[in-house]
């Protein structure tokens, strides 16, 4: 490793974001310590770079965020073996949609615990760490969900906005400061965790696109990074509206997502018995 390469700890390193960010890093000549409980997707991604090249590289640090004793032990092996922390880009999270007949205290537990308590498990060591040498780069993944309340996102949308809150007061603290402070706040990415949806997701963006314009975000200056762009626009003036007057228009846009899906469903079911009548269909016992 040479002296001029920078090193980051990526969270939730294994796929989507998290590994479309460590490859888009590793090709600027980082030195990546990714962070996942699967270490054996973080060995395809190290794989990948052995065939594919590239200026950095990537070394394994499986480990479980919710897991406050194995993050502080991680932080001090990177310091200790790779160098350094740049930059901690703290993205692990999990996504499980709730509605008002899903909803459960469990439910909600399980998605704080990762996305919120898990960050927080990250941030303590490294945040430690940045202050004694005042200096670092903090970078955590948020979401848009996180701006207001939106709907099949009573635990998500909430988490997140615990987040957004929590990189600004972290912002506000480190004001004079040589640690940088940035929140991400991604719309819709093709990921593992956006393919569960079954609801049309608007300007829906490919990952490595997402991690091209996170990475251009996270040089540059501002506080907050949000893609795709337009999106986050459209979010941010939707966003202003006084309290009566949101609601009303998102549970609107609600109903008009559920009537489009129940048209969708329909249609489906018409197709299937078509086929099945034409002869096409799977053959039935009698």
């Amino acid at each position: 490793m040479t002296k001029q390469q920078k090193i980051a700890w990526i969270t939730g390193a294994s796929s989507g974001l998290g590994a479309a960010t460590a490859l888009r890093l590793v090709k600027e000549g980082w030195v990546i310590a990714a962070t996942a409980r699967s270490a054996d997707k973080i060995e395809v991604l190290i794989h990948h770079v052995e065939i594919f090249g590239g200026g950095g590289r990537i070394v394994n640090y499986p480990g479980d965020v919710t897991d406050a004793g194995q993050m502080q032990e991680i932080v001090a092996r990177i310091e200790a073996e790779l160098g350094p922390i740049d930059l901690a880009l703290l993205n692990a999270g999990t996504y499980l949609p709730d509605t008002v007949e899903t909803f459960a205290a469990a439910h909600l537990q399980t998605q704080y615990e990762t996305n919120v308590i898990g960050t927080a498990h990250c941030l303590e060591p490294v945040l430690k760490l940045f202050r004694a040498r005042n200096k670092g780069h903090i970078a955590i993944v948020s979401s848009v969900a996180g701006y207001r309340g939106l709907p099949r996102s009573l635990s998500y949308g909430s988490s997140k906005a615990a987040l957004i809150n929590l990189a600004e007061a972290l912002a506000i603290e480190l004001r004079g400061s040589k640690i940088k402070v940035q929140v991400v706040c991604p719309g819709f990415i093709k990921t593992p965790l956006t393919d569960k949806n079954d609801f049309y997701m608007p300007m829906l963006m490919d990952v490595d696109k997402a991690a091209e314009e996170l990475v251009r975000g996270l040089n540059g200056g501002f506080f907050e990074i949000s893609f795709p762009w337009i999106f986050s626009l459209l979010t941010k003036l939707v966003d202003l509206l006084p309290d009566r007057l949101y609601i009303w228009t998102i549970g609107k846009i609600k109903e008009k997502q559920w009537s489009m899906k129940n048209e969708q469903d329909r249609g489906s079911d018409s197709d299937s018995a078509s086929a099945d009548q034409s002869g096409d269909g799977p053959a039935k016992a009698a």
